[in-house]
C-alpha cells in the first residue's frame, strides 16, 4: 500500500493505494466514501500545475501514472470539460425569498398524456412541468432566475449573484478549487457565453437559503446542492439536468396554466427521495429519457495521446488501451 494526498471540497485526506491491484474505479471508491463526490461526477487532477487525469474505471490504477506520496485533487463536475466543475459550497449574503404556495400532497404520480406541450408529471398538489429554457449557454442561469425570480430575463443578474459569492469567500473559492485564479474565474463566469456548473449552484443554493434538486435525466441521479443550515429556509427546487443543459421544474394546478401561476420553490417534505417533489421530479426525468433527451458523455469523440488515434467514448478507450498499453487520452 502506498500513501496519496487527496486534497478535497472537504479537507485533506491521505488514501492508502495498492498500485499493483487496484483499478481507478477502486481509487474513485475510495475517493467517494470522504468526500461524498460520486465517482460519475470525479474530476481527478494531479502534478503541477494541477492537470485532469482521464479516467476509465476499468484500468488499473497504475495506468494513471501516480507516484507513492504524490498529491490528487478533486472536484465534483456536473458538466462536460467545456463546464467548470466542482461542489456545492458558499456564497454571500442570504436574499432567500419566501415561500410560494403551500407543500405539495404525498401521493402516486403519473405521466400526463395527449398534450403537445412542455412534458409533465401529475401530483396530489398539481403538475410538475418541464420548464425549458434557451440553449444559449446561460441556461442554468436562466433556469435560476425563473425559479427565484420568476424573469428568466435575470440570468446576467444570477451571474453577478455568483461572482459576488465567490469574491465574497476567498477560503472556499481558492485557485485550486476554481481550477484558476480567482478573478480570472470571475471575469469568465460573467460572460454570457460560459455555462455554469456545481459551483455556481453552491454558491447560489447559500445566497437564496434554499436546496437546488438537479436531477440527471439520463441516469435519474438526484444531485443535491444545500445551502448552510444557519440560512436554510427549508425549501427546494428542482433542476433538470441533460448531460449539457439544465431547465427548471415548476408546479402547476395545469399543464398549460400561465407562468405566474406556477409554484417553483416547495418546502420540503422529506429528506430523502421520497419526498413528493423528488419522486415527482424523477418521472419527469424517465419520461425524457424515454424520449432520449439527453446527453451520454461516454460516447464524446476522444483522441489518444500516445498515437493520436482517434475514439469514441470510454468503451474504444478501453478496448485501444488494453490493445495497446495506451492510456493517456484527451478529448477533441
Amino acid at each position: 500500500m502506498a500513501p496519496v494526498r487527496l486534497r478535497h471540497p472537504k479537507g485533506v485526506t491521505t488514501l492508502q493505494l495498492d498500485f499493483d491491484s487496484m483499478t481507478v474505479q477502486d481509487m474513485q471508491q475510495q475517493i467517494f466514501g470522504v468526500s461524498e463526490i460520486p465517482p460519475s461526477q470525479q474530476e481527478i487532477r494531479s502534478g503541477y500545475p494541477p492537470q485532469s487525469l482521464t479516467i476509465i474505471p476499468e484500468l488499473p490504477l497504475s495506468s494513471l501514472g501516480l507516484k507513492a506520496g504524490e498529491q490528487i485533487i478533486v472536484n465534483q463536475k456536473v458538466t462536460p470539460a467545456a463546464r467548470q466543475p466542482s461542489f456545492p459550497t458558499n456564497s454571500s449574503s442570504l436574499a432567500s425569498r419566501p415561500p410560494q404556495s403551500s407543500p405539495p400532497q404525498r401521493s402516486t404520480t403519473k405521466p400526463t398524456s395527449g398534450s403537445s406541450g412542455p412534458d409533465s408529471v401529475e401530483t396530489s398538489g398539481g403538475v410538475l412541468v418541464h420548464r425549458i429554457v434557451p440553449d444559449d449557454n446561460s441556461c442554468l442561469f436562466s433556469s435560476v432566475a425563473i425559479v427565484f425570480e420568476q424573469d428568466i430575463r435575470k440570468a446576467q443578474q444570477i451571474r453577478k449573484i455568483v461572482a459576488d459569492g465567490i469574491r465574497s469567500d476567498m477560503e472556499t473559492y481558492n485557485e485550486a478549487i476554481l481550477g484558476q485564479p480567482r478573478d480570472q474565474y470571475i471575469a469568465t463566469i460573467l460572460k454570457p457565453s460560459t455555462w455554469g456548473g456545481a459551483i455556481e449552484l453552491g454558491v447560489l443554493a447559500k445566497h437564496y437559503g434554499t436546496e437546488i434538486a438537479s436531477i440527471d435525466v439520463e441516469t435519474g441521479r438526484i444531485d443535491r446542492f444545500e445551502p448552510p443550515p444557519a440560512v436554510s429556509s427549508g425549501n427546494r427546487c428542482v433542476l433538470v439536468y441533460s448531460g449539457i443543459h439544465y431547465d427548471a421544474a415548476s408546479l402547476a394546478p395545469m399543464s398549460d396554466a400561465p407562468p405566474e401561476w406556477h409554484q417553483t420553490v416547495f418546502p420540503i417534505v422529506s429528506a430523502d427521495e421520497q419526498d413528493p417533489i423528488l419522486v415527482a421530479a424523477k418521472k419527469l426525468a424517465d419520461i425524457l429519457r424515454s424520449k432520449k433527451a439527453f446527453t451520454n458523455t461516454s460516447t464524446f469523440d476522444l483522441k489518444c495521446e500516445d498515437c493520436g488515434k482517434g475514439l469514441k467514448g470510454e468503451k474504444d478507450a478501453r478496448a485501444h488501451a488494453q490493445e495497446t498499453g495506451h492510456v493517456r487520452f484527451g478529448e477533441y
